[in-house]
């Protein structure tokens, strides 16, 4: 018996129409659900949508499984129903992210930023700058952002510390986190918001990165502790490049505005040309998987 799913547009109708076993439905949040989808097993939420979508759980009865189309999982925290299962858009945004972080970094250590402003006051002030080569980068998150990182870093004659939740090969634990930081040049962030993730970057975190390192954040805005990073750039010590923030959107009064030493970028590393047919490449697998009796291989489990 087909198994029934719920699409959010038609770009998806036509990706997963090639796909054994299952029924396309087609659902608007702007209209009542059609009366197919009281037997769905599976939803596919639209790309933002989270929260509008939580309110058709209730009139789904036989749910069994949402696929997302993006790769964080944060604003389901809770809401999932008993019984159902999450799975996320793993490996289809993890080169726009990692690219964005290659662009952060080269645009610090080349000051790219601080050329334009000069070029915008005509001035010619020719100098030394520091360089991504040889570099050392801390890269925490080891899944599929992480090693997409590490690849394109490698390219750069950059040196990666990968580091997980748990310690395997080639990646250390999250255990020796304290004794990483004091010997690398760069920290990216590339992590789930989870209760062992929030507020992960503390003072005390931050106090343990050398004088002028680089606080890169291609994860959440939670996972930081802004007050405690705000201090460090405001001293000078440290600098930072946040593809998110905490808050987000950023009051337009929020002190990161003018923060030293900051590069800002309105959560964007993923929003590239193309986005939503990598998305959909990775939902159809999914969803190939599961409507063959198969785990999908995207399921949240809480660890980086």
């Amino acid at each position: 018996m087909a198994i029934t799913v719920l699409v959010p547009d038609d770009y998806g109708m036509s990706v997963l129409a090639g796909i054994e076993n299952i029924e396309l439905v087609r659902y608007d949040l702007a209209a009542p659900l059609p009366p197919e989808a009281a037997r769905a097993e599976v939803l596919v939420p639209g790309f933002l949508a989270q929260k509008s979508t939580v309110r058709l759980l209730k009139q789904l009865p036989n749910l069994r499984l949402i696929q997302l189309l993006s790769a964080g999982a944060e604003a389901w925290n809770g809401l999932v129903p008993d019984g159902v299962r999450l799975s996320i858009c793993r490996g289809a945004h993890g080169g726009s992210t990692a690219e964005w972080v290659i662009g952060v970094l080269l645009a610090i250590y080349r000051e790219l930023i601080e050329f334009e402003a000069n070029r915008a006051d005509r001035r010619w002030h020719q100098h030394v700058t520091e360089t991504l080569q040889d570099k050392k980068v801390l890269v925490v998150g080891a899944g599929d952002l992480g090693r997409q990182l590490k690849r394109r870093l490698d390219t750069f004659d950059a040196h990666t510390t990968l580091v997980a939740t748990r310690a395997r090969e080639g990646v250390h634990g999250r255990d020796e986190l304290p004794d990483l930081l004091p010997g690398h040049d760069a920290v990216v962030l590339m992590v789930p918001v989870t209760p062992a993730t929030t507020g992960m970057v503390d003072a005390a975190f931050l106090a343990r990165m050398p004088d002028r390192a680089v606080l890169v954040n291609a994860a959440r805005g939670p996972v930081v502790d802004t007050d405690a990073l705000l201090a460090e750039l405001r001293s000078g010590r440290l600098r930072a490049a946040l593809d998110v923030t905490d808050p987000e959107p950023l009051p337009p009064e929020h002190p990161l505005w003018t923060a030293p030493g900051l590069l800002l970028t309105p959560h964007v590393a993923g929003s590239v040309h193309g986005h939503f047919k990598r998305s959909y490449a990775v939902v159809a697998a999914e969803i190939a998987r599961f409507a063959a009796g198969k785990e999908p291989a995207n399921l949240v489990r809480g660890d980086y």
